[in-house]
């Protein structure tokens, strides 16, 4: 499975880091994904990267806030997350997919993390 770190309390306009390292499976020919839920909402696709080539999509929510990322030697995941707001509370999980577009719905990846808590507030 993946593992994700990184979540914290943040104040709005901060900024954190978060990790998502897969290990026992290949990430070759998959897109990874970030998606964050909110209690009694839909988990919600924020941003993706295509392993083998480093292509990227975003939400029009974090456009040009949220920087996704790859480290092929780590099998590794980054989103870097700037002018954090509040509305940006959210669980944030990491996950593998065959498809790679910001649209591709939750359904359509198939090894999830446990996710890690992201808390914007003053």
């Amino acid at each position: 499975q993946f593992v994700e770190s990184g979540g914290d309390l943040v104040q709005p306009g901060g900024s954190l880091r978060l990790s998502c390292i897969g290990s026992g499976f290949s990430l070759e020919g998959y897109a990874i994904g970030w998606f964050r839920q909110t209690p009694g909402k839909e988990r919600e696709g924020v941003s993706v990267i295509k392993w083998d080539d480093g292509r990227t999509e975003y939400d029009d929510s974090v456009k040009g806030r949220f920087t996704i990322s790859r480290d092929n030697k780590k099998n590794t995941v980054y989103l870097q997350m700037d002018r954090l707001k509040p509305d940006d509370t959210a669980v944030y999980y990491c996950a593998r997919s065959r498809f790679f577009s910001i649209v591709v719905a939750a359904g359509d990846y198939d090894i999830w993390g446990q996710g890690t808590q992201v808390t914007v507030s003053s």
